[in-house]
């Protein structure tokens, strides 16, 4: 399968030998290897993207009156703070309450939970067995859900669920050859995070935070459902709503990544968790850096990095499968660049520079991809699709989350099934990504640091040394002879 990450003949038409060359640089070179003391320092960590840590804050006190006020107005009696009569000519007669929609909301966050603890508990025995069933099950489950919304006259939804199966398999077959390296990178992963147990604790712990947030953002969003306006007007709140909670879930996933990966780096630059010269409490440093200097950051980054992530892998799948369309290669080739301008300013590795450095996050985001381009990493950061294959467990949960509450819905009311059952998958999604995440985390630190110094990996897994670069090497001599290719074709 050909590479799809070419940003132009002139960037990578260097010779087999200069890869290899590339590679051998990278394993002798540790100039860029940082020092103990600029790690988790206090005085180099000064408050970052303040504005946007302002701009969350007053989202969540705003958001959380509005919640209140929507779930309390329904809440045992019907327009009980009289809110209708300012809307009277919108709104429809209803006479549903809050309480016959936020069991169902409960149900989700319970299913969401817990489907987020058995993935974490089932971690160290089985985390290869649960990554393939994420990759081959979720295109099947699309197509059952695609189906049961046609049986249920949902034709839109039906159109919706049965594109995304499609997209799932094409995306799953684009990528299959790549899936050896990904499970050997995520495998290595859990490795790391199964010999750190504090991590396991701060993802139980801030889901413990979101399901107390979710039983809030529930309470609104059935006061949503149950109340007397129309069907559009309710979509409209709901998608209002489901952005929030988007934003907030992405942030504290992105707050368990910061601590996770600075924990992780210096597990790695140490050579171990009871090394000598590992600083104390490393954890509670990570953790305090993260909710206060660094937050700002990770709440700019969270809006943005997951749609961008997204959509790359969706038109790198493509991309390398058009053939000699020329045409489509054209478009789609236009937006592969305009998406990989914005990687930059935009990327998961931007929040291990955060958690190491104290940086901002565009500042943060640059340099990760700049060291990555500088040192030929960034092949096999391209080539590696353990990102998405993490994206697909947490779409699985969040699907069984939102069927398991579609269904106790579609049993009581069913005209509400498809509301309830989209928000619900949200849930989920949020919740067993923050089970995800502690796996991902592991892999950017060890991108991370395989770019700094190769040595790190090279003393904490030799084989899984050895394993990174010939696949680097390879992928360098692959990317040589692509840009050979274009640059003999004729005009």
């Amino acid at each position: 399968m050909s590479d799809s990450n070419i940003s132009s003949p002139s960037s990578s038409s260097s010779s087999d030998s200069a890869s290899i060359a590339t590679v051998d640089q990278n394993v002798r070179r540790n100039g860029r290897m940082i020092d103990d003391g600029d790690t988790f320092s206090p005085k180099v960590r000064r408050w970052r993207d303040v504005f946007w840590l302002a701009i969350f804050m007053l989202h969540l006190i705003a958001l959380g009156f509005v919640l209140v006020l929507l779930g309390l107005n329904r809440f045992k009696k019907s327009d009980r703070l009289n809110i209708d009569r300012y809307t009277n000519r919108v709104w429809e007669h209803n006479n549903g309450l809050t309480e016959n929609y936020w069991p169902n909301y409960a149900v989700a966050g319970g299913v969401g939970a817990a489907l987020g603890w058995i993935w974490l508990f089932l971690l160290g025995s089985h985390s290869n067995l649960m990554m393939k069933v994420s990759v081959h099950i979720l295109t099947t489950y699309l197509a059952v859900i695609s189906v049961l919304c046609f049986w249920c006259k949902q034709f839109f939804w039906g159109v919706a669920f049965a594109t995304g199966a499609a997209l799932q398999f094409l995306y799953v077959i684009s990528v299959v050859d790549r899936l050896p390296f990904t499970m050997l990178v995520l495998q290595k992963a859990v490795k790391m995070v199964w010999s750190l147990p504090e991590v396991m604790r701060v993802a139980y712990a801030f889901m413990a935070v979101m399901l107390l947030w979710m039983g809030i953002w529930s309470f609104g969003a059935a006061g949503v459902v149950a109340s007397s306006r129309g069907d559009l007007g309710r979509w409209w709140l709901l998608v209002v709503l489901s952005v929030s909670l988007f934003w907030t879930g992405a942030v504290l996933c992105n707050t368990v990544h910061v601590i996770v990966s600075g924990l992780v780096f210096l597990v790695l630059i140490h050579g171990g968790r009871n090394a000598s010269p590992m600083p104390p409490n490393p954890l509670m440093k990570s953790l305090r850096y993260a909710v206060t200097t660094s937050f700002g950051s990770i709440c700019y980054g969270s809006l943005f990095t997951a749609a961008i992530r997204t959509l790359r892998w969706k038109i790198r799948g493509f991309r390398s499968k058009i053939g000699n369309n020329e045409c489509l290669f054209c478009c789609v080739d236009f937006l592969f660049q305009l998406v990989e301008t914005l990687v930059r300013f935009f990327n998961k590795y931007a929040y291990v520079q955060i958690a190491v450095y104290g940086k901002g996050f565009n500042r943060a985001a640059r340099d990760a991809w700049e060291l990555f381009q500088s040192t030929g990493v960034e092949a096999l950061v391209a080539y590696d699709c353990s990102g998405a294959v993490l994206l697909m467990g947490t779409v699985l949960g969040g699907l069984i989350t939102g069927t398991c509450a579609g269904v106790w819905t579609w049993m009581t009311w069913s005209d509400r099934v498809i509301m309830v059952g989209s928000t619900a998958m949200l849930m989920g999604m949020v919740l067993v990504g923050l089970a995800m995440v502690v796996v991902e985390s592991a892999v950017t630190s060890i991108y991370i640091c395989y770019a700094e110094d190769p040595l790190l990996i090279q003393k904490w897994d030799p084989q899984f040394f050895n394993q990174m670069s010939e696949k680097l090497h390879r992928r360098l001599q692959h990317r040589s002879a692509l840009a050979r290719e274009i640059l003999t074709q004729p005009a």
